[in-house]
């Protein structure tokens, strides 16, 4: 008897619970959807479709019409010699070659830029070059900081036969075939939601003058994905390297910006 009334009290709060549930988990599969249909606008209904529209820079007419010419992309990425990062290096490899002659794919060459300096046992798996760490000290603990310096070496030493390079990094997967969404002095990026260049103006202005315009003027990207012209790339790297250690030498520019720093 006790257990029926306390069962009959318990009704009401469970019922709520549940609805409150079931309203929680429409609206996530309804923005879903949503976030789905904005990425299908913005990619298109296939690899080949045309772009729809550019969340940062609106692209010239002339580059929103189909390609009909495959222009092929080099897939770069940095790499440590740790065992997750080698890892995670094979399982990117592993689709690359899976989706590279897919229909649709402008995926080209692949290298992973491996910063150790010295060969480790991945080099006759997948495609390496192997360049020097930074300094000793320099990095100040954030191993992130010997991508751009590796990217600079292999940009100067490496014999890159496509136009565009893809900047990727290990943890990333191909699920389907990457057109070159890329045009000539357009690069492609994806923006990132936590990158707010406007929210800590007073420290961006150490490293982004007000000459060069307002704060907003960042796009809210990070160093990958980004697909990019080679000789672009060439002109922007060390700056991107020297402007990242200057960014960790100082204290509250480091303090803030943290782990994404070097973005």
């Amino acid at each position: 008897m006790f257990g029926m009334k306390a069962m009959r009290r318990a009704s009401p709060v469970l019922l709520f619970l549940l609805a409150a549930l079931f309203c929680f988990a429409t609206y996530n599969i309804l923005a879903m959807m949503r976030h789905n249909r904005a990425i299908r606008n913005f990619v298109g209904a296939n690899t080949r479709s045309v772009l729809e529209s550019d969340p940062i820079v609106e692209m010239p007419e002339h580059v929103k019409k189909p390609k009909h010419v495959k222009s092929p992309f080099h897939i770069a990425l940095t790499a440590t010699a740790a065992p997750y990062s080698k890892w995670q290096c094979r399982i990117m490899y592993y689709w690359y070659k899976q989706k590279k002659d897919l229909p649709g794919s402008d995926m080209g060459g692949f290298t992973r830029i491996l910063h150790s300096g010295s060969p480790d046992n991945l080099m006759d798996e997948i495609p390496t070059m192997v360049v020097d760490p930074l300094p000793a000290g320099l990095d100040r603990g954030y191993v992130v900081l010997n991508r751009p310096w590796a990217f600079v070496q292999w940009l100067e030493k490496a014999a890159i036969e496509e136009e565009y390079i893809l900047m990727a990094e290990p943890d990333h997967i191909f699920i389907r075939p990457l057109p070159n969404l890329a045009h000539e002095r357009f690069p492609a990026a994806f923006p990132f939601f936590y990158i707010k260049p406007e929210q800590n103006e007073k420290i961006v202005r150490k490293f982004y003058p007000e000459e060069h315009g307002p704060v907003t003027n960042i796009d809210p990207i990070g160093n990958s994905p980004v697909i990019i012209r080679k000789d672009l790339l060439g002109k922007i790297a060390p700056t991107w390297m020297n402007v990242s250690l200057r960014m960790k030498q100082d204290p509250e520019t480091d303090k803030t910006f943290g782990w994404v720093l070097e973005m």
